[in-house]
């Protein structure tokens, strides 16, 4: 979700780049509508939907409101995006991989993607890691993260500040660990941690959890399924 100024600056300096010039590395014309179309297809969403959803007109992201009668240009206002983007619980960071094609924005490609909550029931992982059983959908996203790449999408605020109600963590199960990442790690008995590694050897793994009040935990190898790197967060 938007996070107040910081998150309003962010969409509308990518907005007004846009309007400058075609060559500006951010968004063009049409770059932001098919960005509105894909946060609409999304969330199972047509534009209309999308409007009456964000408490608009439901003409607002209609192809009709994209250019006057005479050919020029309409661009949807700062506050209709912003509105479509709380309404929606997306931040501007998905907002912006939603359009794809944006200068230091790869293309879209789609990935496993699922509540935290689910993640941490039975069966949502294979022995390696890796995304398993029905409860997984797929997100849009850019590409450039390695194809076993998996996003987990936080709810409630137990892992707040850090990360928030809402916002997604992309995964990879094939990156390096070090201390001081922030990694999913699942034990043998099939707990769940969203931690930061605090240190590693041959013999033991050291995780801060970063639900507000957990202890610190040192635990054997042996007691672990796996440990994946969390690459990515939607801040």
């Amino acid at each position: 979700m938007i996070r107040g100024v910081a998150g309003w600056l962010l969409i509308l300096y990518f907005l007004t780049l846009g309007r400058q010039t075609e060559m500006a590395p951010g968004f063009s014309h049409r770059q932001i509508w098919a960005a509105l179309d894909a946060l609409a297809e999304r969330h199972g969403l047509s534009a209309s939907g999308l409007a009456r959803k964000a408490g608009l007109d439901p003409t607002t992201f209609n192809p009709s409101k994209r250019a006057s009668s005479g050919g020029r240009q309409r661009w949807p206002s700062t506050e209709s995006v912003a509105k479509a983007l709380v309404a929606t619980g997306e931040g501007p960071g998905e907002f912006l991989a939603l359009s794809g094609e944006c200068e230091g924005v790869a293309p879209r490609r789609r990935v496993p993607a699922i509540g935290l909550a689910d993640a941490r029931k039975d069966g949502s992982f294979d022995a390696a890691g890796r995304p398993a059983g029905p409860a997984w959908a797929e997100i849009g996203f850019p590409a450039g993260f390695d194809d076993a790449c998996y996003a987990l999408k936080i709810s409630g605020g137990s892992l707040a500040p850090l990360f928030r109600d809402g916002e997604l963590l992309v995964v990879s199960p094939h990156a390096p660990t070090r201390p001081g990442d922030r990694v999913a790690a699942k034990t043998l008995e099939g707990e769940l941690l969203i931690a930061e590694l605090k240190d590693q050897n041959e013999r033991t793994l050291e995780l801060k959890p970063l639900d507000g009040g957990a202890s610190d935990r040192v635990l054997a190898r042996e007691e672990i399924a796996w440990v994946s790197r969390i690459i990515w967060a939607s801040q």
